[in-house]
């Protein structure tokens, strides 16, 4: 990959749980060092022109990007705190560049589209109002693939490569651990999950040439049915390990959170 001034890397980041960071929790400091991290992530980098962020939250029967020009929000929680359902990110869309996305991937062989009535999930606008607050850049939410496979979101990402070096920051927003049922009943703190975590580091980490056939393997790790029941906040992960073509991962964060080991990664 050549890279220009305006080369941003690609980052998988947790999305927390629904609005946890708009809202009182016992301890109250259960979600402050992943709002803190998410704050900073992006200190440093060039602004970009826009974002993608794949989010966990959206499956489509073909890998879907959103073009509404004004994206409104999807408070697609349950049972939170009224206010928890006035929050705003006003951020833009932008249609051309959803477009371009359906086309990359379109000639890389992968069926695509575009939807100019989706918004944006809790899975983007959540963290986003954590890392841009200020909603002054232009967000493009792009679904997962419903067929959920690995390798395929790993293909999704290398066609989405070169929008890096084209000043588009490419975000796949998710959770490293995410089995509701133990995170809610606080038994998460167990070997499996541990193990997992080890095991995805050392994959997303890996040399690039050997990232993406480990990636691919997720389901075969240690501790991986157990972390992760459903895969859908896992594969946003490979769609950024993905677009990192040649460059290496690094985990840029990881904390026990609710008993579960949570861990982010940046590509490039």
């Amino acid at each position: 990959m050549t890279h220009g001034p305006q080369t941003l890397p690609g980052f998988f980041l947790p999305h927390g749980g629904g609005p946890c960071f708009f809202m009182d929790w016992n301890p109250p400091d259960t979600w402050r060092g992943m709002e803190t991290f998410l704050r900073g992530v992006t200190a440093g980098l060039p602004r970009p022109r826009a974002v993608v962020v794949i989010s966990g939250h959206w499956h489509a029967p073909v890998f879907t990007a959103g073009a509404h020009p004004a994206p409104p929000l999807i408070y697609d929680y349950y049972g939170f705190p009224p206010h928890t359902y006035e929050l705003t990110y006003p951020a833009a869309g932008a249609p051309a560049l959803a477009a371009d996305i359906r086309d990359r991937l379109a000639r890389a062989g992968l069926p695509a589209a575009v939807d100019d009535t989706r918004g944006l999930d809790h899975g983007v606008f959540i963290p986003f109002k954590l890392i841009y607050p200020e909603a002054d850049i232009p967000l493009v939410p792009l679904s997962l693939h419903e067929g959920m496979d690995a390798a395929l979101h790993l293909k999704a990402g290398q066609a989405l490569a070169p929008l890096r070096d084209d000043n588009v920051l490419i975000v796949g927003s998710g959770m490293s651990f995410h089995n509701l049922r133990l995170l809610m009943t606080g038994r998460a703190d167990v070997p499996q999950a541990w193990a997992f975590d080890e095991w995805l580091t050392q994959a997303a980490t890996a040399a690039p040439d050997m990232r993406a056939a480990q990636l691919a393997q997720w389901e075969s790790a240690p501790g991986a049915a157990l972390s992760h029941p459903e895969a859908e906040h896992l594969l946003p992960l490979m769609m950024a390990a993905g677009a990192a073509g040649d460059e290496k991962g690094t985990r840029i964060y990881h904390e026990k959170v609710m008993s579960a080991p949570i861990s982010a990664y940046r590509f490039g």
